[in-house]
């Protein structure tokens, strides 16, 4: 069956292109639509293998609610215009050498205003959701670390969840120390403890398959590299 270069709905059109070093050609689907796709990462599924699986940020599948935030690739090759300070980008120590970064960054600093909704969020799931496809073979709970890269205290804030479902235990993760330096963190923020309680940044995941992880914005400028899913609590990265 030969496929038209464009098809065409009353909401969404989609170019088909093919590749051209690739034994099997391959769809690459660009969405004209409010939903953001990640082509290099088109129907990624990331596997959970022994109570593991580590994911590099860049490889989401989508990402949506971006109408006030969103996040953008930054690379050596890949600066989005978005970027006020072009010298200070943190890619060459990034895995891969590309992270994740929620823009514009309008508080940079705690005297800058806070406008809840539109720079800062404490719910999660509101804004800048990025979605990741995960196999999950051994279901259970999973303890998520996040490797960020925070410069002051208003762009260190994340939410995770999964499925739709943004749980108690993944709002708010919170990063203190390792600034200006990539850190994983899993740790919780909570009203006694503002640096975040450590292993209390987890999903109960009771169903294998293919799940939906998701991440959202807390504070605007939050510099993402990749994550971990684990069912090890004792678990800490090392790189």
């Amino acid at each position: 069956m030969k496929l038209p270069k464009y098809c065409v709905t009353p909401t969404i059109a989609i170019k088909l292109e093919t590749t051209k070093n690739m034994k099997n050609k391959t769809l690459l689907l660009s969405l004209i639509t409010g939903v953001l796709i990640s082509t290099s990462s088109l129907a990624q599924v990331a596997k959970e293998t022994k109570g593991f699986v580590k994911v590099e940020a860049e490889d989401f599948t989508h990402q949506t609610n971006v109408e006030h935030r969103k996040w953008y690739k930054i690379s050596k090759k890949a600066i989005p215009a978005i970027v006020k300070d072009k010298n200070d980008l943190h890619y060459s120590s990034a895995s891969g050498k590309a992270y994740l970064e929620i823009l514009p960054d309008t508080r940079v600093t705690h005297d800058d205003k806070l406008i809840d909704g539109l720079n800062f969020t404490n719910q999660g799931g509101k804004i800048a959701v990025l979605h990741y496809k995960v196999k999950i073979s051994t279901p259970g709970r999973y303890y998520v670390w996040v490797r960020a890269f925070s410069t002051g205290s208003e762009d260190n804030g994340l939410h995770v969840g999964y499925d739709g479902n943004w749980p108690e235990h993944g709002q708010r993760m919170q990063w203190c120390e390792g600034k200006n330096t990539w850190t994983w963190g899993s740790s919780q923020r909570t009203a006694e403890v503002h640096c975040g309680v450590p292993k209390q940044i987890y999903l109960d995941i009771n169903t294998a398959g293919v799940h939906e992880i998701q991440f959202s914005m807390r504070e605007d400028g939050f510099e993402f590299d990749n994550f971990i899913l684990t069912s090890d609590v004792n678990y800490i990265p090392q790189d």
